[in-house]
């Protein structure tokens, strides 16, 4: 996975609450077992018509709004626990959602594959829908080191959670493979001191 530390980007607005992995991803596109190219079909058939052609009132369509962020509203990632919706978002180029709730499957597997499920209180996801849309050029810092969500514009540092095993594995770039092989030279110190019993 790609290293995560810190994040400054313009963010994407999606102010639709529950919305589910079925919409994020319809299940016709789960046929294929990598992770590549998902992002195409991210929010089909809320992007596309019928002819495949874009409708231009959906957020992802419009040039308006731009960046690395999606910010979408409560509830975000309910539904089946298909692994394939957090790919989606990451293949198409999202590296953080903010919301005020995720659904816990979906949470995991975003942290599992390199996206960051940002959780903030109702009221702060509500102005940062205002803000952004009244200005699709406001810039978001995700500071994971610090688990802080800053907003310039509001001179304002927001604190976030995060399991500390999950953050770990985010700012270094490991997977949970990836993790364990970190850990070799611990494990066979480990191993090798400790009593067998026979």
């Amino acid at each position: 996975m790609e290293k995560f530390e810190i994040l400054q980007s313009t963010a994407v607005p999606l102010p639709i609450e529950n919305i589910d992995t079925d919409q994020i991803i319809p299940a016709r596109f789960l046929k294929a077992t990598s992770r590549e190219g998902f992002g195409e079909n991210l929010f089909r058939d809320w992007r596309f018509d019928s002819a495949g052609q874009p409708k231009a009132d959906f957020v992802l369509n419009n040039g308006r709004f731009s960046g690395r962020i999606l910010v979408a509203g409560k509830n975000f990632g309910c539904g089946s626990s298909r692994e394939h919706a957090a790919w989606a978002i990451y293949d198409a180029g999202f590296k953080v959602v903010i919301s005020s709730f995720f659904a816990d499957i979906f949470k995991g597997n975003a942290l599992n594959n390199g996206l960051l499920p940002l959780q903030v209180s109702d009221e702060v996801l509500a102005r940062l829908l205002r803000q952004i849309e009244q200005d699709p050029q406001t810039t978001l810092v995700v500071d994971l080191v610090n688990q802080e969500l800053q907003v310039p514009v509001w001179e304002e540092r927001i604190s976030f959670a995060i399991d500390a095993y999950k953050k770990e594995c985010m700012i270094n770039g490991y997977d949970d493979i990836d993790f364990l092989v970190n850990q070799k030279d611990a494990i066979e110190q480990y191993e090798s001191s400790r009593p067998w019993a026979y």
